[in-house]
């Protein structure tokens, strides 16, 4: 099973740490950005790439996706084929 990550920059600093926890755990995992933190940036062109990806082969992939709220997160991602998301705090 591969796990993709992907944020904007309200959720950067969360997601560099958890892809260090996911990857000490012995989990690949697959960075789909943003990855730098820039406060400009807009979630649904990281989101969008993590649903793609996961819709692509659901049986294999999972992702984690973060955000500031998670609410648009969650829309965004939920348009794709095969890809349920929740969230959580």
């Amino acid at each position: 099973m591969k796990i993709f990550l992907g944020s904007e920059h309200a959720g950067f600093e969360m997601k560099e740490k958890i892809k260090v926890y996911l990857r000490s755990l012995g989990y690949e995992t697959n960075d789909e950005g943003a990855f730098k933190l820039e406060p400009t940036d807009d979630y649904p062109d990281f989101i969008d790439i993590v649903a793609k990806m996961i819709a692509s082969d659901p049986e294999n992939h999972r992702g984690i996706i973060f955000g500031g709220s998670g609410q648009g997160e969650a829309m965004c991602a939920n348009r794709f084929k095969h890809v349920r998301t929740a969230v959580f705090y």
